[in-house]
């Protein structure tokens, strides 16, 4: 573990250990960092979907962001599944005093599988307070979708998205591409331009919590104090390698490796 050096994620807990604030706290130990977590939420799944939600009363999300930051040298967090308005309010308030903080904010609207992981009306409440206190933000391809309300077919869609809501919200955009059919592709646009990070499709590896390990993994390196661009581009990397080492659970079945330094 590098010294002094704390990560944390807010997000919902995934009883299939491969998504949420189980592959935030995998992926922060396995890049060195010391992960503290916010639970927002407890969900039933496996890699079929979400059977079950309970959130977590937003008071006690208050209490647990109070606890962390005013207990711990965090240097950076990431905002997964928050779920309710009254939660991300919760977030919003506490974290305006943390503002030098770098912060990651994954808009967990869906999962991989199409179920709902956030109340319709909260949708609003985070773009309009959490997100300008974001670093960056990581929408999926769906995400990206729904806040530009168009769609996105190829990665010339996906830069034109990318740039739309750059422009929508004056913050760092990184769009992610998983679910374009050729290239696994990302997008980032910021203040210096528009920056295009791809590797090679992994087939054959369940993909459930890529998402959640993307931001995990660039939270974990802006902690260890990379600029944007170096941490997109690490963490890409690590996602990549983790998918190509696939974890073996069953026949056929295959999820992403967080540790697969050492496999």
């Amino acid at each position: 573990m590098i010294k002094n050096c704390v990560a944390l994620t807010i997000a919902g807990s995934d009883s299939g250990g491969g998504a949420g604030i189980q592959a935030d706290l995998k992926t922060f130990s396995a890049l060195g960092v010391y992960g503290a977590s916010v639970i927002t939420a407890i969900t039933a799944q496996n890699l079929e979907g979400v059977t079950g939600i309970q959130a977590v009363d937003p008071d006690i999300v208050k209490k647990q962001l109070v606890a962390v930051m005013e207990g711990f040298p965090v240097r950076g967090a990431k905002t997964g599944m928050l779920f309710s308005k009254e939660i991300i309010e919760a977030v919003a308030n506490v974290w305006r005093r943390y503002r030098s903080v770098p912060l990651v904010i994954d808009p967990v609207f869906a999962a991989t599988s199409g179920s709902t992981l956030i109340q319709d009306d909260a949708i609003m409440t985070l773009t309009e307070k959490l997100f300008p206190l974001a670093t960056v933000i990581t929408p999926n391809m769906p995400e990206a979708e729904f806040l530009i309300d168009a769609e996105i077919k190829d990665l010339d869609d996906l830069q034109k998205a990318a740039e739309r809501l750059y422009f929508m919200y004056r913050t760092p955009i990184l769009v992610k591409g998983g679910h374009l059919e050729k290239v696994a592709a990302d997008v980032l646009v910021d203040s210096k331009g528009l920056e295009v990070f791809e590797r090679e499709m992994i087939p054959g590896v369940n993909n459930h919590g890529s998402g959640c390990t993307f931001a995990a993994a660039i939270v974990a390196e802006l902690a260890k104090g990379a600029c944007l661009k170096e941490a997109v581009e690490k963490a890409k990397e690590y996602l990549y390698r983790g998918l190509k080492a696939g974890h073996p659970l069953a026949d056929n079945v295959n999820v992403i490796n967080h540790f697969w330094q050492w496999k």
